[in-house]
């Protein structure tokens, strides 16, 4: 077999990402980057940077505030703790695979008390546990709860709305805080409707941009919590950023220039399409992906590391094969066929051979049909090509579920 750097003949021409994020950036979005650098004074840039808060709120499915950072997914993770948490404050965090343990992590080094509730690597947060804890909190310690929507490791979808219930249930006052990273404009996320108070996510997943920008959204009680604070470091400090009165203001300094100009072409993108269609394309591209799984894992060697359709994310499909034909297969599509598949972050320490184990489809952003029929057929090509067992007949049952109502 070749070497990264020593393709195949049928692995040239455009290669496929297939990871969950960073995402396909459609050509739209990098057409729009390819721009000279503009005045940053004023004019187009400016008038074109006052969109862009709505638009991103309307994505959210929130009526409340949003705030531009030039950052990653961590990033948005320490602005949204900078705004609402003083050292020792109690923090739950709710973990359902790897990137919850990053998340508390971080709080605990920015000075909360962090309280852990493990859910595994293969199941969705547990309101009815969560509700337990918080009625189990008299003392109204805990005052944030934090919950990732999907987790991009496990590909765990978690239901928000129950976690507010659950808070409601226990009469308690913690602020609900969601990672939304992996799912924002993938699996349906409504803030405001199932009472989260701050959200956050970054451009590289389903907003369809390269990495480098980072999103906010806080509910009114959220910017109370905020005024609480003795200080918040500038940088971090939403306030002037949802309302600013200079342009510079949203970006505490130089604009993002060119990332603005894409962000502005991906959500014209969605908004055209419009939530419910953005929503309703991943989750028919996400059964069809599914429907191929369940076919090749009746060959033994095969799963999907979330077994209830209900608990699976519409992003990313995290699965597994027998260490070390799960990289086995990787390595095998990206020479041969020019796809490359996420590895199985967080399943497995880095040195422990069962890492070898897993590995991820991500299916986010701009994703369409042939895209996904394309990553199929190749997987197919990789298990026939490394005789891994595997059902037959995948191909015919996701193009059922595309080609179905």
């Amino acid at each position: 077999m070749s070497g990264p750097d020593e393709r195949g003949a049928l692995a040239g021409g455009r290669s496929y990402l297939a990871i969950p994020g960073p995402s396909v950036v459609p050509d739209r979005v990098l057409n729009a980057m390819h721009a000279a650098s503009p005045n940053i004074y004023a004019g187009a840039l400016i008038d074109m940077a006052d969109t862009l808060l709505p638009d991103l709120k309307r994505a959210a499915r929130t009526a409340h505030h949003a705030a531009i950072y030039i950052a990653n997914g961590h990033g948005a993770w320490e602005a949204g703790f900078a705004n609402v948490l003083a050292a020792g404050d109690g923090v739950l965090a709710l973990i359902t695979g790897r990137f919850g343990h990053g998340w508390a992590d971080m709080a605990a080094q920015m000075g909360a008390d962090v309280t852990r509730m493990d859910f595994g690597r293969a199941a969705p947060i547990d309101a009815a546990q969560v509700e337990e804890a918080l009625r189990a909190d008299t003392a109204h310690r805990i005052k944030l709860v934090v919950a990732t929507h999907v987790d991009t490791s496990s590909s765990a979808l978690s239901d928000l709305a129950a976690v507010r219930a659950a808070l409601d249930a226990a009469g308690h006052p913690a602020l609900l805080m969601a990672d939304c990273i992996a799912s924002f404009a993938c699996d349906r996320f409504e803030m405001d409707a199932w009472g989260v108070d701050i959200a956050v996510t970054a451009s590289q997943k389903g907003l369809m941009m390269p990495p480098g920008l980072a999103f906010v959204f806080f509910s009114d009680k959220a910017a109370e919590a905020r005024q609480r604070l003795e200080r918040v470091s500038p940088y971090w400090d939403w306030t002037l950023r949802a309302a600013p009165d200079q342009f510079y203001q949203y970006f505490f300094g130089t604009a993002p220039t060119h990332h603005l100009y894409g962000l502005r072409a991906a959500l014209d993108m969605i908004h055209a399409e419009g939530m419910e269609g953005v929503w309703a394309r991943h989750d028919r591209l996400a059964r069809a992906i599914w429907a191929a799984c369940g076919i090749w894992a009746e060959g033994g060697a095969l799963a999907m590391n979330m077994a209830d359709p209900a608990h699976r994310s519409r992003a990313v499909t995290a699965l597994s094969l027998p260490a070390p034909r799960a990289s086995d297969l990787r390595n095998w599509l990206e020479a041969e066929a020019g796809v490359t598949l996420g590895i199985g972050l967080g399943m497995a320490e880095p040195g422990d051979p069962a890492w070898h184990g897993f590995f991820r489809i991500g299916h986010m952003g701009h994703v369409n049909a042939h895209m996904v029929l394309g990553v199929l057929a190749s997987i197919e090509a990789g298990l026939v090509a490394l005789d891994i067992p595997h059902g037959s007949g995948a191909l015919g049952a996701a193009a059922a579920v595309i080609g179905g109502s």
